[in-house]
């Protein structure tokens, strides 16, 4: 967890490095797919340990690179920031699910 900690400073530091609408380097499609499954597929959000390690052993990226990826995201608007540091996918599986309106109907 402290390693964590220690990171997302750089994390910081690293974010002006990813140009709008310009992938990581490395990062074609497929490995812009597979970082959006195996984020979902651990309930969407980038925060610590526990949630990067998985998601590096799913696509076979290394820390740096998943960061990277998540810097793009956010970018693209396929990622939110999150209060605590960490990052939200917000596309494919882990699209926000929005309630309809209820309409009330007016006694007349």
């Amino acid at each position: 967890m402290m390693k964590l900690v220690l990171a997302l400073p750089a994390l910081a530091l690293t974010a002006g490095c990813v140009e709008l609408g310009m992938a990581p380097e490395g990062a074609t499609p497929e490995v812009l797919a597979a970082w959006d499954a195996s984020v979902a597929s651990i309930g969407c959000d980038l925060v610590n340990e526990a949630d990067y390690l998985p998601v590096e052993l799913q696509t076979g990226l290394p820390r740096e690179k998943v960061i990277e990826i998540a810097q793009y995201k956010v970018a693209r608007d396929q990622a939110v920031s999150l209060e605590n540091g960490g990052v939200r996918s917000v596309v494919g599986a882990c699209v926000p699910v929005t309630e309809p309106a209820i309409e009330v109907a007016q006694a007349g």
